[in-house]
């Protein structure tokens, strides 16, 4: 069985709680994990975000959306109880699930739906309608979120590399040198210009610190390519760490890798990075590199710590 959509958990959890004892949060996710006989993996698979498991943040939201519908109640942090009129939903005999449509029976639910949606309109704005209609209404609104940036992220990634294909090899020798500063690579951003790009010996294209104090070396090698980097360029890159009796190497290309390119890197004693297109696009977008920030959103919650009295 997959994880459950957030709606599908929404009943069982009022069920859950209809003993009218109070619950905790953790206690109904560990009740509810039991109940859809998930597997270890499964309550272990993260948000894209990596900062909360998928089960834990769908019971958390259905937990939110009953509360919002007036049917469960928060009794002290982090626990809950049935409510009134949960028991006598409860006691509706034709009742299979429970919903968001099944929620917009009560006012509550609705005011609340209506200022969901009104947060929805401004991230319409920011991605497409196509990217904000294509998402389930199964996911919560982290999960929301969440998919919406990546597909925006998908497509900066895309334009990006696509841009940079358009530039000089000069040029793409200095957006390296630029993200290998910002990943905290090079020193000063002089030593690492006049590093990188005045080597041009054995397949090598340039050179750059690995720490500030310039304590290892790591060798370059800057490919603009449309076609497959494959196994004979990593050999003539190896074979150029070796005459420098070097350990360390990037390889950094706007295409692609081979198979045995790939396999190369494993089997031999040099360390040797590489580095593709959709990765080089994801390391620049990650350290701001040839990209703007068009808009932050700070996701909050309830800071316990300072409603302890």
């Amino acid at each position: 069985m997959s994880i459950p959509d957030y709606q599908s958990i929404m009943f069982p959890l009022l069920r859950y709680s209809g003993d009218e004892k109070e619950h905790s949060l953790r206690e109904c996710i560990e009740a509810l994990a039991s109940y859809f006989n998930l597997t270890h993996e499964q309550r272990k698979q993260l948000l894209p975000s990596e900062k909360q498991s998928i089960f834990d943040n769908r019971v958390g939201w259905a937990r939110t959306y009953l509360k919002k519908a007036g049917l469960l109640v928060s009794t002290r942090r982090g626990y809950l109880k049935i409510s009134q009129r949960g028991q006598s939903i409860l006691k509706e005999n034709n009742i299979q699930e429970i919903n968001v449509k099944f929620l917009k029976r009560f006012p509550e639910f609705i005011d609340f739906q209506n200022n969901t949606n009104e947060e929805n309109t401004h991230l319409l704005s920011l991605g497409s309608e196509q990217q904000l209609n294509g998402i389930e209404n199964t996911k919560t609104p982290e999960e929301q979120l969440e998919k919406i940036y990546l597909k925006i992220k998908e497509e900066l990634k895309k334009e990006l590399l696509e841009t940079i294909k358009q530039y000089s090899p000069d040029f793409f020798e200095k957006l390296v040198i630029d993200l290998l500063i910002a990943m905290g690579y090079g020193g000063s951003r002089k030593e690492a210009g006049e590093a990188v790009g005045q080597v041009n010996d054995g397949g090598i294209d340039g050179i750059i610190k690995e720490d500030r104090l310039g304590l290892d070396i790591i060798y370059i090698q800057a490919k603009r390519w449309d076609n497959t980097v494959g196994r004979p360029e990593i050999q003539k890159f190896a074979g150029a760490l070796l005459g420098k009796q070097a350990k360390k190497g990037i390889f950094i290309t706007t295409s692609n890798f081979s198979k045995e390119a790939i396999q190369y890197t494993s089997m031999i004693d040099s360390k040797i990075i590489l580095i593709d297109g959709e990765r080089l696009s994801e390391l620049l977008i990650d350290h701001n590199v040839g990209v703007s920030m068009v808009e932050s959103y700070a996701i909050k919650k309830i800071d316990n710590d300072y409603f302890t009295e």
